[in-house]
């Protein structure tokens, strides 16, 4: 049973920074695409890093303040952010998908329970 357990969450002030963690287990996805999202309330769940193999792709509303990266070891995936704003604040969901890499969420098969950043001004 594959299972994706994320970490590392909880409230930071604005400017400051937090490292998001992602562990699965049940299947080896080193050769997947692995990536992370996040929705707020009343919004659509939105893309904001992937990665497979040595492929990056970012949202631009992130770009330059995270940076994802994986330990296929581990089988985990990490988000580094940086420069938190108010408007960062969701929960954050990591999910593996098919195939090759995209910010669409039809394309993600497996999704962790999520983890709530909150970014207070």
């Amino acid at each position: 049973q594959v299972q994706l357990v994320e970490s590392g969450g909880g409230t930071v002030q604005s400017g400051g920074s937090l490292r998001l963690s992602c562990e699965a287990s049940g299947r080896t996805f080193s050769t997947y695409p692995m990536a992370w999202f996040r929705q707020s309330p009343g919004k659509e769940r939105e893309f904001v890093a992937g990665t497979v193999h040595n492929e990056f792709m970012y949202a631009p509303i992130v770009k330059g303040r995270c940076t994802i990266s994986r330990d296929n070891a581990k089988n985990t995936v990490f988000l580094q952010m940086s420069s938190l704003e108010p408007e960062d604040t969701a929960a954050y969901y990591c999910a593996v998908g098919r195939g090759r890499l995209t910010s669409y969420t039809a394309s993600y098969t497996y999704w962790g329970q999520g983890i709530l950043v909150t970014v207070s001004s």
